[in-house]
């Protein structure tokens, strides 16, 4: 999969349990989506450390009706740590139904995934 978007993070001591390993609640906070949220996998494919530095790789797609899912794909120094995807949906703010993605949204989404 092509990722357009990466960003970086260093694994916080508060994220990791006695033995310096990140908890794997950490992983689903670094996808860090301000959406909501209505599915969410995660694959942990090597121990992420204290101070370990991070970088997550992120794509946008399936793009339906009211529905998207991000991917992602996060490594330290090309070594691959974890990798999975989040689904989320748009809803009114009042009645908290289901619509359309936005579609300020949409291009937004669009134009950045090329």
């Amino acid at each position: 999969m092509d990722f357009n978007f990466a960003t970086e993070v260093r694994v916080r001591f508060a994220e990791t349990d006695a033995q310096g390993i990140a908890h794997n609640s950490a992983y689903l906070v670094w996808f860090e989506i301000e959406a909501l949220t209505i599915e969410s996998h995660v694959r942990y494919l090597a121990p992420a450390r204290f101070d370990d530095r991070l970088t997550i790789r992120c794509a946008c797609g399936d793009l339906r009706g009211a529905r998207f899912r991000f991917d992602y794909a996060i490594d330290r120094d090309g070594e691959p740590v974890a990798d999975g995807w989040t689904r989320h949906a748009c809803v009114d703010a009042s009645t908290h139904r289901p619509t359309r993605v936005p579609a300020w949204l949409v291009e937004a989404i669009v134009s950045s995934e090329g």
